[in-house]
């Protein structure tokens, strides 16, 4: 400092209007740089002082230190965060507070990216150690301090607890894939996860399990929606314990459903084995307070190699192979078939097609005869039913594609076809041969049966073509006699009063009693199945005595009776020696068409 005075007294000595001598000089001079020392040395004191307050007493957590990167201080709320005392942190580097060793490479990246580059600071999220062992989330902070020397820096860590914000992000995450209600991973989880059992590094095989509920409703309308929850609560935590082998993961997928995805070295027996654990598991009773919920389950199975397909492949097996085992009678598995599984796809293009052909006009009328067991043979009526003509499969008759109509919903839209081509049919006969004409029967099938509108499709069809109610014949059954969902028998009494006649098909004692019982004005019933088929045996004493059994009450009626379904001469003869006047079969031929219809009348006319 005294170098310093002396060379600015003797610039000053030197300066016009200065008349006090250098020595002079230096005295104010050194006053003026002592005083001003000072000064600088009280705020390089208060500004330490401010720091160390702000230091100890910050809320975070702050760490210093050494050009080496070691901790030199660490304040309290630091080592409050990490369970040990401050001092018990120095010496330590900076990237060893990383809790595993992926957290101690970031924090060491840190530290060499504020070294080597511009940034002012560098943040992440990480663990730190705690002192019990475990690692506590902390959002961190890598900056630098001016060091003592120009050009020197210090590296400063600032640490903020980070776990409430990791709990939630948790928690959020979790519900985002787990069920709410099961804690099962969603179907959301469970899609993901399947289409990452078919990455192109995947092997081995992967086996797909649907289970459905049987009769879930049942419990949720009868017990309510807190029982319910509760049932699958316990179905969750019993495939759980069931479902422990290859990789599993379980899954509540939407309404009473529930996935299954294992993965590895897998055989169709290992699957069904885990299978029917889980289903004898689930036969045990979940009681809720002191009432014991039994459930079964439908299941259905896949296993197959990853390289076999995709996870859509896969699902579509599974759901179709759960559709069968419901289809089974439930309370069961099935294992997914690829030959039934190519012959349901030609089914369901039928299904898909229906709607189609029935515009285009692929349909056209078949007829089975029923003819007089008198011995004449003459045509009585004529049965009129559907064939399709496809353009692909060729003739395909109503067996073939009726169920699926019902599956797709054209069942009524081809009994209003059938209802008017017939009766269009029964015009022209009666037209051309007059009372020589058949009457036409048509079998309504179960969603014509219900239909609200029937009387009224009848009564205009009948119209349209001038047509005497007399020559139309509608056949039912007592499965639609007895459909809650319509007013059947209303329907059916409103066009007997009006001339329609009514025919029932009937295989037992209980079915002739529904006439009596609901007042039917029915003229025709026309035995089937068993009771028919038994006659062909003739030594069959039992099925002959249930035959006059029905043809005595049958005429106590005073009912027409006929048979269908009749193969030979032979059964046709001794039906008709106990009392039955008209049947249909085999014995007479199964179809014909309209051609041939007039065919058989001109004959009887001859």
């Amino acid at each position: 400092m005294a170098e310093v005075v002396q060379r600015w007294a003797a610039r000053l000595v030197n300066t016009d209007g200065v008349a006090l001598p250098q020595e002079k000089l230096e005295e104010i001079l050194t006053g003026v740089a002592h005083d001003a020392a000072a000064k600088a040395e009280a705020a390089r004191e208060a500004a330490s002082r401010r720091f160390t307050a702000l230091f100890a007493g910050a809320p975070v957590g702050i760490a210093l230190a050494g050009p080496d990167g070691d901790v030199v201080e660490a304040n309290a709320a630091l080592g409050r965060f990490l369970g040990r005392k401050p001092e018990e942190l120095r010496g330590l580097e900076l990237s060893a507070l990383g809790f595993e060793r992926r957290d101690q490479i970031v924090l060491a990246d840190g530290l060499e990216e504020i070294e080597a580059t511009d940034a002012d600071h560098f943040v992440h999220r990480v663990q730190l150690g705690h002192a019990d062992d475990t690692g506590v989330w902390a959002d961190v902070t890598i900056a630098s301090l001016p060091g003592d020397r120009p050009g020197t820096t210090y590296p400063v860590l600032m640490v903020n607890d980070a776990n409430e914000v990791f709990d939630l992000q948790e928690a959020l995450r979790r519900q985002s894939v787990h069920d709410s209600l099961t804690g099962l991973s969603n179907a959301s989880r469970f899609k993901v996860q399947l289409e990452g059992a078919f990455t192109p590094s995947a092997r081995d095989q992967v086996a797909l399990v649907y289970l459905d509920i049987d009769g879930f409703k049942v419990i949720n309308d009868g017990l309510g929606a807190g029982y319910a929850d509760e049932v699958l609560r316990g179905v969750a935590r019993k495939l759980e314990s069931v479902f422990t082998e290859y990789d599993a993961l379980v899954a509540r997928l939407p309404g009473d459903g529930f996935g299954v995805l294992l993965r590895g070295q897998l055989k169709p027996q290992n699957v069904i084995k885990l299978v029917e654990d889980a289903l004898a598991e689930l036969a045990e009773p979940i009681y809720l307070g002191d009432a014991g919920v039994g459930v079964s389950a439908s299941v259905g199975i896949v296993v197959r190699d990853v390289a076999d397909g995709g996870p859509e492949d896969l699902q579509r097996a599974a759901e179709i192979a759960l559709h069968r085992a419901k289809e089974a009678g439930k309370a069961q598995w099935m294992l997914f078939d690829p030959e039934l599984d190519a012959r349901d796809r030609t089914r369901y293009r039928l299904g898909a097609e229906m709607a189609g052909a029935l515009e285009s006009g692929e349909f056209s009328l078949v007829y089975q005869p029923t003819v007089k067991l008198d011995g004449s043979r003459r045509l009585a009526a004529v049965n009129a039913g559907l064939r399709w003509n496809h353009r692909e499969l060729g003739e395909l008759d109503s067996p073939e594609f009726y169920p699926l109509a019902e599956t797709t919903g054209m069942t009524l839209a081809l009994g209003k076809w059938l209802l008017a081509e017939s009766l269009k049919a029964a015009a022209r006969w009666r037209a051309e041969h007059g009372d020589a004409a058949p009457d036409v029967c048509i079998r309504l099938p179960g969603r014509l049966a219900i239909d609200p509108d029937l009387v009224r499709l009848v009564k205009e069809q009948l119209d349209r073509n001038a047509l005497p109610a007399k020559a139309l014949r509608l056949c039912t059954d007592s499965a639609s006699l007895l459909d809650t969902r319509g007013e059947v028998l209303e329907s059916l009494s409103v066009l007997a009063d009006i001339g329609v006649k009514l025919v029932l098909t009937v295989s037992g004692s209980a079915d002739l009693e529904l006439i009596p019982r609901h007042e039917l004005n029915v003229q025709h019933v026309v035995l089937s199945g068993g009771v028919v088929d038994a006659i062909d045996d003739i030594d069959d004493e039992i099925a002959v005595r249930h035959l006059d059994q029905l043809v005595t009450r049958a005429r106590e009626l005073g009912l027409r009776i006929g048979a269908e379904g009749v193969l030979t001469d032979e059964q046709a003869g001794r039906l008709a020696e106990h009392g039955v006047i008209a049947a249909r079969g085999p014995f007479i031929g199964i179809s014909v068409t309209g051609d041939h219809v007039d065919d058989l009348i001109n004959s009887d006319a001859n």
